[in-house]
């Protein structure tokens, strides 16, 4: 069931996970859609999200947003009144250090992997200025098996500095290793399934990425309703890897799934690996914690397991 509605305000509104958007041509959204798309919101009782393109929005834009509410996602250079900055790449993570970061706003970081790899320190210095900091890998289906192994000493170095963190008192939430540890089921980005976009045309999509790829397709409009196709296959219990797997801080992308692997419930090797690598590496990070006190004791143990890629137990599962 649909409980979460993502609002494009333009063509350009800033990418906050891991398709990219290069428009570069501003569509605003017609007042009179923004207009209908709040009231398609409260008549369905959706949680809202407004997406900001990278400049000011006309007042009478602003006003009608305040009608309902919503999250506002912001790029860094109009982040004021935000609640999650998007930053995108290095650079402008580098900005927010110098800017200050607001500490009860979420942050969300755009980065390739080699830069990421490249920049252990500057993530720690973000961790210890902000509440929450959620990571995007955004070339993710280039990992080769020596990324596999960088990213694993990666998590591990990063796992050290959070812990330290959360030793002297902070609590800071990083989606690649905190999630893990804070979760009892999958909690993916739910597109398709919990989550719809609309879009600047006023015609609904699975997510943002639908919207700006070539082979995108709508999923219905503001005038005609949703006409979602074969919608069982944007859920978990049709997901035959997913349902049983317990990375559940795993985004189960479903533009990258149907990019990678042509199916829109079939995740991809780079996918099912990483999202593996930081599961156990939150299982460290818990271990550690515990033995310094009292932590989470109402979650149990993650579990030892003695694969990656979850689709080399799908015969063990399936005689289940």
């Amino acid at each position: 069931m649909i409980q979460y509605i993502v609002i494009l305000l333009d063509d350009t509104s800033v990418s906050f996970c891991l398709y990219p958007n290069k428009e570069q041509e501003r569509r605003l959204m017609p007042l009179d859609t923004l207009k209908a798309s709040i009231l398609y919101a409260m008549k369905e009782n959706l949680n809202v999200q407004f997406v900001y393109p990278d400049y000011p929005l006309p007042a009478e834009y602003e006003a009608a947003i305040e009608c309902i509410d919503h999250v506002k996602i912001k790029p860094l250079v109009v982040s004021d009144g935000a609640d999650v900055v998007v930053l995108d790449g290095m650079e402008e993570a580098e900005l927010l250090v110098r800017k200050g970061a607001k500490y009860a706003t979420s942050y969300v970081l755009r980065i390739d992997k080699d830069s990421l790899f490249a920049q252990s320190s500057l993530i720690v210095t973000i961790l210890n200025k902000v509440a929450r900091l959620n990571i995007v890998i955004t070339d993710l289906e280039r990992f080769s098996n020596a990324d596999f192994d960088a990213y694993k000493l990666w998590l591990q170095d990063i796992n050290k500095s959070v812990a330290s963190l959360y030793v002297n008192g902070k609590s800071p939430q990083l989606n690649l290793l905190t999630d893990r540890m804070m979760l009892d089921g999958m909690n993916n980005c739910g597109a398709g399934d919990t989550c719809l976009t609309l879009a600047p045309d006023g015609n609904f999509y699975v997510c943002p990425a639908f919207y700006l790829s070539e082979d995108g397709y709508s999923v219905g409009s503001l005038h005609n309703g949703l006409d979602v196709r074969n919608p069982q296959l944007y859920r978990l219990d049709h997901a035959p890897i997913c349902r049983h797997c317990d990375a559940y801080q795993c985004k189960r992308c479903i533009w990258l799934n149907r990019k990678l692997t042509l199916e829109v419930n079939t995740p991809s090797h780079e996918q099912c690996v990483v999202a593996h690598l930081e599961r156990n590496e939150s299982r460290n990070l818990m271990q550690t914690l515990r033995r310094y006190g009292e932590f989470l004791p109402d979650k149990e143990e993650i579990k030892e397991i003695s694969y990656l890629d979850p689709y080399d137990m799908r015969n063990e599962w399936n005689n289940q």
